[in-house]
């Protein structure tokens, strides 16, 4: 058998999201994953090159760009990235995401999943209008929604990967740990495992879009493992590193939209309250739990 004719271009891949869905696309094997890049010569795409993934030049603020590369792929996981300062106006999410669903019509494309998050300033009845990387985000989404391609959103909780990428635990000079975020112990808050869970989802919803009665398109879908307090959080990272792990209050960012975020996600208990772990069975996938997490990942880096 030689390797697959059916092409999934995937945005984001030089970072967590996109590189997770497309190294377990090309160990799968059913799709081949193209990775858009606006820069296929930096560290990240020469790695993914080597790999074996092929690797495409298109910039998410050119529309042309994308429909060169998006020609002849049958689907596309999207991701946008805020642009700091983030701003309402000029280059931002919305320009990037509304380029990409246009960009897929354009080429044929048949199925989009779109990496999403919900409106902040809806959420919050106006409370919480600063959370552009959010409200963006679910302005595309619903553009997607219209645009007649068979699509899927993604929602997540807060990334568990930041343990390690923000600086989130460490060591204390104690020879302790500590869990350091920006939100008090009793805010709860929803935990998403982007590297096994996401790719995990992608894989199912590209394998069952084509099957009508499943009912896929136009759904939103929470990857969620759990939704517990960081105080919890802390005490179950304590169990598991067979240790001492306290819990502190980090100072506020200083960046607005991020600092309004913890914020906002501490009041509405990290968005998802009602949210059990994501019900997936339709789709063959079982979302990890916070444990697994914690013993696959935390336990080797930290323990």
């Amino acid at each position: 058998m030689g390797p697959s004719t059916r092409i999934v271009s995937v945005f984001g891949a030089t970072g967590l999201q996109g590189s997770a869905v497309a190294r377990a696309l090309l160990k799968e094997g059913t799709f081949a994953p193209r990775a858009i890049t606006r820069n296929p010569e930096s560290a990240a795409a020469l790695k993914l090159k080597a790999e074996g993934i092929e690797v495409v030049r298109g910039d998410a603020l050119d529309k042309v760009s994308l429909v060169a590369a998006l020609r002849g792929s049958e689907a596309v996981f999207g991701v946008t990235v805020p642009i700091f300062p983030m701003s309402a106006e000029g280059p931002n999410e919305i320009v990037q995401g509304k380029n990409m669903v246009d960009a897929a019509k354009e080429a044929g494309v048949k199925f989009f999943i779109f990496s999403s998050l919900p409106n902040m300033t809806q959420l919050s009845g106006g409370k919480y209008t600063n959370v552009l990387h959010f409200d963006q985000k679910a302005v595309v989404e619903e553009y997607l929604k219209s645009s007649g391609l068979v699509n899927v959103s993604l929602h997540f909780g807060m990334f568990l990967e930041n343990y390690w990428a923000f600086g989130w635990l460490k060591k204390t000079a104690t020879g302790k740990f500590d869990l350091n975020v920006p939100n008090v112990p009793t805010d709860r808050q929803a935990f998403s495992w982007v590297g096994r869970d996401v790719p995990a989802v992608v894989l199912a919803l590209l394998k069952n879009y084509p099957d009508a009665s499943k009912r896929i398109s136009g759904k939103t879908y929470p990857i969620v493992s759990e939704n517990v307090s960081y105080g919890e959080l802390a005490t179950l990272t304590g169990k598991v590193l067979g240790a001492e792990v306290t819990f502190t209050t980090a100072p506020p960012l200083g960046i607005t939209g991020l600092d309004e975020m913890y914020q906002a996600l501490g009041e509405y208990n990290g968005i998802f309250p009602g949210t059990p772990v994501s019900d997936f069975d339709a789709l063959g996938v079982k979302i990890s739990t916070l444990k697994e997490f914690l013993e696959a990942e935390v336990k080797p880096r930290f323990g």
